[in-house]
């Protein structure tokens, strides 16, 4: 009985060995520069695998061989799997941002707080920003993040720079979506890594509204539509 066990026991690291040579995740993520086997992991279909390149997701075969861009919806209760994982990963992205690196409208004890990936030239984000006070008023905080469309170098970015280098950030905004010109000595801004994170989780335009379930909502949402959405879920 105890040779037995000494040859069972000699036995565990080759069976160790096996698995971990056929864990196909490391030669997954050798598949896109960057990337790790922490970026790879099984999905509910067997054989198939989930990559999260930042918070898109698609999914490869275990041979390497296939790729597959698509979300895996479950029949049974009609929700898409694939997007609840990118809203994990959105909200995820966007908490490595504290609110002293965001413009800030609305108090901290609010009971909604919606991040927003904002351009101070764009159209709609200025429609938006009219409502901050009915947005406020009905107990949601906006944390706004900067997103200039048109990218480093742009008349848009130049703003955004102005408006984090004032001194009152919320009235220099307010201001210049009204279309004020706002002028600030140069300063360390967080611009580069606000637009930086918007292409990260999936942001194509703006206005781009974050909600506390991860959903990206593309565009304006008027306040009340906002809300409505917010004690839904």
């Amino acid at each position: 009985m105890r040779k037995f066990v000494i040859v069972l026991l000699a036995s565990v690291p080759c069976l160790v060995a096996a698995q971990e040579a056929s864990d196909p995740r490391a030669e997954i993520a050798g598949l896109v520069p960057g990337l790790t086997a922490e970026d790879v992991r099984p999905s509910v279909v067997e054989g198939l695998y989930e990559v999260a390149i930042g918070s898109q997701i698609v999914y490869v075969t275990g041979d390497s061989r296939y790729l597959i861009k698509g979300d895996i919806v479950d029949l049974e209760t009609n929700q898409s799997l694939t997007e609840a994982r990118r809203s994990g990963l959105r909200l995820s992205e966007v908490e490595q941002l504290s609110d002293d690196q965001m413009v800030v409208f609305g108090p901290e004890d609010a009971a909604h707080t919606i991040t927003v990936f904002t351009d101070i030239d764009c159209t709609y984000c200025r429609k938006l920003h009219r409502e901050i006070d009915q947005i406020n008023a009905r107990n949601i905080r906006v944390r706004y993040v900067f997103y200039p469309r048109f990218g480093p170098g742009s008349e848009s970015w130049t703003k955004a720079d102005a408006v984090w280098c004032s001194k009152d950030r919320q009235s220099a905004l307010t201001r210049a979506k009204s279309g004020e010109d706002i002028t600030a000595d140069k300063c360390p801004t967080p611009v580069a890594e606000h637009y930086a994170l918007g292409n990260k989780i999936g942001v194509r335009g703006t206005p781009a509204i974050l909600m506390e379930d991860g959903e990206l909502l593309p565009g304006y949402v008027p306040a009340a539509e906002l809300a409505a959405y917010l004690d839904r879920t």
